[in-house]
């Protein structure tokens, strides 16, 4: 949401376009992320240290990958837990491909956390019009029955 100020709340100024940059920008992002990990399997390639860490290697990006996919897609929709968070900070940072991969497509379909802030906005809302409405009358000058 940092990208797109206030204007998520009614779609207005310049959403669309800054909605069309952050999935270019992401597009990009996953594409030079695609050709950092290509260099560092042709770097395994020249290391010549076998085929079964060079396996190794591109299982653990795998799978690092789809989980981060996974945390992040989800992270849309639902405040993730901090605890949980910092305890798998080293394999999304490994699964960086997935990240960027699931807020590319996130973008396509709106502002990435834009259900999630929505929702948020409604309930406090509603929160801040109950406390704030006005009571019919004052309590202290009722008759009593």
């Amino acid at each position: 949401m940092r990208f797109f100020g206030t204007t998520w709340l009614n779609h207005d100024g310049t959403y669309t376009a800054r909605r069309a940059t952050v999935s270019a920008g992401s597009l990009a992002a996953v594409l030079v992320s695609c050709l950092v990990l290509s260099l560092a399997y042709e770097g395994l390639q020249l290391a010549a240290i076998g085929g079964f860490v060079t396996i190794l290697v591109v299982i653990m990006f795998a799978t690092c990958s789809a989980l981060a996919f996974g945390h992040t897609w989800s992270s849309f929709t639902k405040r993730p837990d901090p605890a949980r968070q910092s305890s798998l900070r080293g394999l999304l940072t490994i699964g960086f491909l997935g990240s960027l991969t699931a807020y590319f497509l996130r973008s396509l379909r709106e502002a990435p956390g834009e259900s999630l802030h929505r929702e948020e906005y409604t309930t406090a809302r509603d929160e801040y019009e109950r406390r704030t409405s006005k009571r019919t009358g004052n309590p202290a000058k009722r008759r009593r029955a």
